[in-house]
C-alpha cells in the first residue's frame, strides 16, 4: 500500500473515529469517513495487548497486503482498521475473509443509505 493512500496524523485518526460511523466483526472494527483528497485512504490500529512489537509490526504489514488486495482506493473515503484479539487465532487466509466481508457490508451500507 502507497504511503499517500495511509492516514497517519494522530488528528486524522481523531476525527475519523469520531465520526462514529463503525462496522465490526470478530477481527476487525472499521470506522470510515468521506474526504475530498480524490483518493482513499486507509489507517491501521494495532494495540499493544495483541503482543510484542514484532507481533504488531507482523500484523500490520499483513494487514496491509490485505487492504491493497481487498479495498478501492478510488473513492473519497477515509477508513481507520482496528485489529481486534481474535485476529491472532486465525490464518491468513481466514482474516483475509473476515476483512473482505467487513469490507462488503460497509459497501453495502454505503450503497443503502
Amino acid at each position: 500500500m502507497k504511503k499517500e493512500f495511509r492516514v497517519k496524523r494522530n488528528e486524522d485518526f481523531s476525527k475519523i473515529i469520531a465520526r462514529k460511523k463503525s462496522f465490526a466483526n470478530s477481527c476487525f472494527i472499521i470506522y470510515k469517513d468521506e474526504n475530498r483528497m480524490g483518493h482513499g485512504r486507509v489507517g491501521i490500529s494495532v494495540s499493544k495487548k495483541l503482543g510484542n512489537s514484532v507481533t504488531r509490526n507482523k500484523i500490520k504489514r499483513q494487514l496491509r497486503m490485505m487492504i491493497q488486495e481487498c479495498f478501492h482506493f478510488d473513492e473519497e473515503v477515509d477508513y481507520i482498521v482496528i485489529v481486534r484479539k481474535r485476529f491472532l487465532d486465525n490464518t491468513y487466509i481466514e482474516n483475509k475473509k473476515e476483512l473482505e466481508y467487513l469490507y462488503k457490508k460497509v459497501k453495502r451500507k454505503e450503497i443503502s443509505k
